[in-house]
């Protein structure tokens, strides 16, 4: 497979003399030590990622001075500490680039730390020499120092470390073709448009910066129940990189951690597989490779399953961003915990035994990789608790003995879960609840009782292949590696395989849009399984070099020719396949489930014409016997990938659902306030929604909530902004403000000003600004003459309350 884990001593023999000696040379694949050069051309590979990278970035008109203070911060602030902390708690090197993936994940850790002394005690102007806290130690402790220049490592092969940059590539083009260049850093035009969560997520950044826990925005002082580690590390990019907000949110942070993702997952799946390819399979799988479907164009009203792992969610959602290489690195630490354990002798065993496990450290590291998880992304953990619970009972079931180490991985995982329920969320259910199939039941719903007890059985059946397609597909790696052990796993292989089960199973059984990202979490278990799976397959087929650059051109030939036929055919294919079925004009409630089912069964039957063909071939060439298989399961796991090309094409031509105005004037208001104001100064604003037409229609109804423009780029907390998402609203799975005489008050104080108001405003609710939408309606005339005006650009005003 490329690797040099065979030159490696197995775990627990004595040290090779270079690695006991602590020797300067590195030896290559061949146990020779590398010269200058060989040593550069090493990190070739993540140079050149990072260099293709920085094009982009560059492309996206990013200012150079953004992009050497983030790498700055990065290496400093993130990479430096984390790795120098990893390589204590790990016992024995690996690789380089798994010191610092692993270092890099337990930097963001660190990260929330320091941000929580800092703001805690005001001292944000030194947070940039936070680093100093465990660089000063490492470099005065002579135990310690020696971690600074570590040896032992083994040498990744020059076409692993090619292939995890090259998929750091693909995340990073993707990145640029649907985000960083369809969106500018800051709405520079009255018709902008930008998806209506990022400037929600960038005013939690802006309060991270300066308040400890945060507060809702929106709602000056409203506790803040929420999973919000990724906007203290937002605040921490800002803090220390002295980097501006919208710029870390709009172009930096997006690519840099899905990079972080692909590296950490490449790395987890070599470390508990023993395969280094299952990692460069792994991240692909994770990202690459989407849902399957034949719906084009694919927007946010055809999501028929929730929240897809790739199109849009990637860089809207920030808190999934942040939460994968966190998530990830969970697994990894937990999975090498378990790894072994279990596990039949043989070539197996004996690849997983070559990389030194990373011992008692592991313990400290699942505690730290829990709890940042615990309030990255609220459906980490749970997934992760699953998925050792269903470990324990099954090694419980085949050993009739108590597996003690997934009870404590358990309970520090548990632990973790019960701070983040009980301190951070407050029990908070963000309208989560349980409904078995409360997600699903509306495609097999049938109010007039018009279908007999067959044909709904039938249809019931249907919707539920149609989510296992849609979202578990790429999976499908993982069958051949349970069926050819006949349920004779080891720990860490039912760990992986409780964690992918998990998540599509709290799925169906809790209602809501936000349990779909339950599926994501289970997803980065499964396709570490799926990618074991699929190693195996292939290193059984022992392909001959032409025959495996057949395999891979095949499998793009395939994707390209699906892309293409989706594109330009998915009308005609939904309106055949909807006659074919009867439902021609389109009104049952599985309508929108038939186009892909109807394609999985076509290619279904296409694959099982080619299998013949290919038992038949088989008899006249004995090459192609027992090769099938891989042929079939490569198809079966690329078969989501035209979601990605697909989404690059689309992001060109339609513009998203959820993309409504945000005019560059509101912008340049809330600036300005941000430039005249000190963080406890609360602001008054007559904006609570947002318009799609950006209120084209005079006297336009307010019914939607959903503004939250000033609080994100001023920084500063309003009054009463827009409420949509406070955690108290959604809860009580309201529309009306919790205090509708504050909401009053606030509103007065634009359209019906006193001294009286205003002072009172001052005194007790520390406002200083009003700031007005006059496109929402104009001001009283009296408040000019109750406060003085500061700013004017004709659509929007701002007064200051002396």
């Amino acid at each position: 497979m490329g690797t040099t884990d065979s030159t490696a001593p197995a775990l627990g023999a004595p040290a090779a003399p270079e690695e006991r000696r602590g020797g300067s040379s590195v030896p290559d694949a061949d146990g020779a030590p590398l010269g200058a050069g060989g040593r550069l051309l090493r990190f070739l590979p993540a140079v050149a990622a990072y260099l293709f990278l920085v094009g982009l970035l560059s492309a996206a008109d990013t200012a150079p001075g953004d992009i050497a203070r983030y790498t700055f911060y990065v290496l400093w602030g993130v990479l430096l500490p984390g790795t120098l902390v990893f390589r204590v708690l790990r016992r024995r090197p690996h690789t380089l680039v798994e010191d610092l993936a692993f270092g890099a994940v337990v930097g963001l850790v660190l990260e929330l730390v320091a941000w929580s002394v800092l703001v805690g005690l005001g001292l944000q102007s030194v947070a940039t020499a936070w680093p100093l806290a465990v660089v000063i130690p490492f470099a005065a402790v002579p135990r310690l120092r020696r971690h600074w220049f570590p040896r032992g490592y083994r040498r990744t092969s020059p076409g692993w470390s090619w292939s995890v940059a090259g998929t750091v590539a693909v995340t990073s083009a993707y990145m640029y073709a649907v985000f960083l260049s369809r969106n500018p850093v800051m709405p520079d035009t009255e018709t902008t448009r930008q998806y209506i969560d990022l400037p929600y997520l960038l005013s939690l950044a802006g309060n991270a910066k300066h308040n400890f826990p945060l507060t809702f925005p929106q709602a000056a002082g409203e506790p803040l129940h929420y999973h919000w580690f990724t906007f203290v590390h937002m605040a921490m990019t800002d803090l220390v990189g002295h980097i501006d907000l919208p710029v870390v949110q709009m172009r930096l942070m997006v690519p840099a951690l899905a990079a972080l993702a692909m590296v950490i997952t490449a790395v987890v799946a070599h470390r508990l597989t023993g395969r280094p390819w299952a990692g460069p399979v792994a991240a692909l799988l994770i990202f690459a490779v989407g849902e399957f479907n034949a719906v084009y164009p694919n927007n946010v009203g055809h999501w028929t399953f929730g929240a897809p792992a790739v199109p849009l969610m990637s860089w809207a959602s920030l808190s999934l961003t942040y939460s994968q290489p966190l998530l990830m690195a969970l697994i990894g630490v937990v999975g090498d915990a378990l790894r072994g354990r279990g596990a039949e002798e043989g070539d197996d065993a004996g690849r997983i035994a070559r990389i030194p496990a990373l011992g008692r450290g592991a313990l400290v590291l699942t505690a730290l990789f829990a709890v940042a998880s615990s309030a990255a992304k609220a459906s980490s953990l749970p997934v992760t608790l699953a998925g050792l619970a269903f470990a324990g009972v099954m090694v419980l079931i085949g050993t009739r003995r108590v597996p003690w180490t997934i009870v404590g991985l358990g309970a520090i995982v548990a632990g973790a879960q019960v701070f983040a329920t009980a301190v951070l969320f407050r029990f908070e259910s963000y309208g989560l609840e349980v409904v078995p199939f409360g997600n699903i039941e509306r495609y097999w719903a049938d109010p007039q009782h018009s279908r007999t007890a067959v044909t709904q059985s039938v249809v019931v059946a249907a919707t539920l292949v149609a989510y296992l397609l849609n979202h578990q597909l790429r999976m499908a790696g993982m069958i051949p590696l349970v069926w050819r052990r006949r349920l004779r796993l080891e720990q860490s292989q039912w760990f992986l395989l409780g964690g992918a089960l998990a998540g599509p199973a709290v799925y169906l059984v809790v209602n809501g849009f936000n349990a779909s990202y339950f599926t994501l979490a289970g997803l980065s278990f499964g396709v570490l399984l799926s990618a074991w799976g699929y190693c195996e397959v292939f290193e059984r087929a022992a392909l001959p070099a032409p025959a495996k650059a057949a395999l891979g051109a095949g499998a793009l030939a395939f994707v390209l020719v699906l892309t293409y036929a989706i594109q330009h055919h998915a009308g005609d294919w939904a309106s055949f396949a909807l006659k074919a079925v009867g439902d021609a004009k389109g009104t049952e409630s599985y309508t929108a489930l038939v186009p892909a089912l109807a394609a999985a069964a076509a290619l279904a039957g296409i694959a099982a014409v080619c299998g013949l063909l290919w038992w038949a071939a088989g008899r006249v060439l004995p090459g192609l016997r027992r090769r099938g298989g891989v042929v079939l399961l490569t198809g079966a796991l690329v078969a989501g990938a035209p979601a990605l090309l697909l989404d690059v094409q689309q992001s060109r031509e339609v513009p998203w659902d959820g993309a409504w105005p945000l005019p560059a004037t509101q912008v340049e208001a809330a600036r300005w306030v941000r430039s005249h104001s000190d963080p406890a100064d609360v602001l008054v604003t007559n904006t609570h929604c947002r318009s799609e037409s950006d209120y084209a229609v005079p006297g336009e109804n307010c019914w939607n909530s959903l503004s939250f423009y000033l609080s994100a780029y001023s920084e500063r907390s309003v009054l009463v902004e827009g409420w949509a998402y406070s955690p108290r609203l959604m809860s009580e799975k309201s529309g009306t403000f919790w205090d509708q005489p504050l909401l009053q008050l606030n509103d007065d104080a634009v359209y019906h000003p006193t001294a009286e108001i205003l002072g009172r405003l001052r005194e007790r609710h520390h406002v200083r600004y009003v700031v007005v939408n006059r496109k929402t309606g104009p001001e009283s005339p009296a408040l000019k003459t109750l406060a003085k005006q500061v700013f004017d650009n004709g659509r929007m005003a701002v007064y200051e309350i002396s």
